[in-house]
């Protein structure tokens, strides 16, 4: 089974922020598939359903986000599941806005919600799908950034990035990360310089 994992902070004064991009995209992954993430335990929301005949778990950890490794450890642990079952969804600075990443593994570049998890598994051997959000254009600090709304023109193309990360989270379920990575990496990635 995979445990799909979106991070965000709870509350309605966070629900439109960029580092809440994981939740909308978790919403989205049950909206698709009929799935109601309305369960609680280990401070999470949580439901469980299928992708493509595959069963899945989705996920919103209740913790806000510097703590998340507490409520996925605790899921987890309670379900019996491996760090190979999870699948966590997260903003990233790094990557152009829209932009969308599957990675197997890795550091968290900063992020403090992965670093909880990477800390509360004791290892980084699990799948991520990073959603870019762009740096600050303003000079904003990046802990401000992350919790301010969208920019006017980052916003309206939200729904979008949102439809085309719950469509990433559906490959790695229903096909597997290898043809996912293939498939949705190459699509999201940079041009050449010319």
């Amino acid at each position: 089974m995979h445990l799909v994992v979106g991070l965000g902070n709870p509350g309605e004064a966070y629900r439109l922020t960029r580092h809440n991009l994981g939740f909308l995209v978790v919403d989205q992954v049950a909206e698709e598939h009929g799935i109601e993430v309305a369960r609680r335990r280990a401070q999470s929301l949580w439901g469980r359903g299928a992708i493509a005949g595959h069963p899945v778990m989705l996920v919103k950890p209740q913790t806000f986000m510097n703590r998340s490794g507490e409520a996925v450890a605790a899921l987890m642990d309670y379900f019996q599941l491996s760090p190979e079952d999870l699948v966590v969804v997260h903003d990233d600075l790094d990557l152009e806005f829209g932009r969308i990443r599957i990675v197997p593994g890795g550091g968290s570049g900063g992020h403090r919600g992965v670093h909880s998890i990477h800390e509360a598994l004791a290892t980084v051997g699990y799948v991520r799908v990073k959603v870019g959000i762009s740096r600050p254009r303003f000079g904003e600090s990046p802990e401000r950034y992350v919790l301010d709304p969208w920019y006017e023109d980052q916003g309206v193309e939200v729904p979008e990035v949102v439809s085309t990360a719950a469509a990433a989270v559906i490959a790695i379920v229903a096909h597997g990360l290898d043809r996912a990575m293939a498939t949705v990496n190459a699509k999201h990635t940079s041009p050449p310089l010319t």
